[in-house]
């Protein structure tokens, strides 16, 4: 008898008929969002959850689940799992590392481009019919090449996103929770490590790319903002609740810095209606690693993670490597 699993959103047809050959599958194929004691329902009896970030699997989603082995998410961030929780219950958690870094950071640079050089600000203004003539100073904004370059998270994302600022000739700082091996800094384009108040004071274009935690909460609020140029962008590519939302609204209301480009929010997607009413914002729905190779990879690789956990291997990309599994 195949054990049971569940799959909390939707996800690619072939996906599911791989999982369909080791699993009895129940699927949510019409993409429903469910609530917490929902989702609690959904895993009863399940031995594996195929989890997204928009799930919350929480302490009493074990407590009520004590048959549940595995939850694989289908992310390379985890702060919707309890993780400690997940291990006190036996259950192995996974996500999906590796398989998004290079999209990710294609689109970190999409976002900086259209931030810096105001892409959607000027089409914008363009559909609206207001554009008559040409002006020396129509929508300009800083360079991008020979500027300084800004990292806060400098993992497998930032330092690819370090990579790709050889090509437009930038310097790269970068801040961490520890210094990179020389040779990884030198592949980086020789990005050179400081302190974050340094970084903020000197980067024309900062880009954040660090994991959300309880300590990373808030990284950037209205202090840090206030340390940053009046011409400087902001880029978060990482998390909602890296930024304190409300103080990039003012800052940027108040053009304390010039303009920002987010990919995340808090308490997405009920994001603050606020930043609609900005001009010097661009803003898209958490997309960063959406190009279709890409999400099918990280399908694939939480299939991988589920199908080892629940044929007694140690699944590839473990999170709570001290978890003691349940037979």
């Amino acid at each position: 008898m195949k054990p049971k699993i569940f799959v909390a959103r939707a996800v690619f047809p072939e996906v599911l008929e791989r999982l369909a050959q080791h699993f009895d599958v129940e699927s949510n194929q019409e993409d429903r969002i469910f609530t917490a004691d929902e989702l609690i329902a959904k895993v009863q009896g399940k031995a594996g959850l195929f989890s997204t970030p928009s799930e919350p699997v929480s302490a009493a989603l074990f407590a009520a689940n004590p048959q549940l082995k595995a939850v694989c998410n289908m992310a390379v961030g985890y702060n919707n799992i309890d993780v400690a929780a997940a291990t006190k219950a036996g259950v192995q958690a996974t996500n999906t590392p590796d398989v998004l870094n290079e999209t990710t950071a294609d689109f970190g640079w999409a976002l900086l481009m259209a931030t810096a050089r105001r892409v959607t600000e000027s089409e914008h203004w363009l559909r609206a019919g207001h554009w008559k003539k040409w002006s020396y100073d129509s929508f300009t904004g800083p360079d991008v090449h020979g500027s300084t370059l800004g990292i806060i998270g400098m993992g497998r994302i930032g330092q690819a996103i370090a990579r790709r600022s050889l090509g437009f000739d930038m310097n790269v700082l970068y801040h961490n929770r520890s210094q990179l091996a020389p040779e990884l800094e030198a592949r980086a384009n020789n990005a050179k490590y400081v302190g974050k108040e340094e970084l903020l004071r000197t980067a024309d274009h900062v880009i954040l790319v660090l994991p959300y935690s309880k300590e990373s909460h808030h990284t950037i609020k209205a202090a840090d903002l206030a340390l940053m140029k009046p011409q400087a962008t902001l880029i978060n590519l990482a998390r909602g609740g890296i930024v304190d939302d409300a103080a990039l609204i003012a800052a940027l209301r108040d053009k304390k810095i010039a303009a920002a480009g987010l990919d995340v929010f808090e308490n997405e997607p009920a994001f603050n209606p606020d930043f609609l009413g900005l001009s010097n914002v661009v803003l898209t729905p958490h997309i960063a690693s959406a190009s279709t190779p890409t999400r099918l990879a990280m399908a694939n690789c939480a299939a991988d993670n589920l199908i080892a956990a629940l044929s007694g291997k140690t699944p590839p990309n473990l999170l709570n490597r001290d978890v003691q599994p349940k037979p």
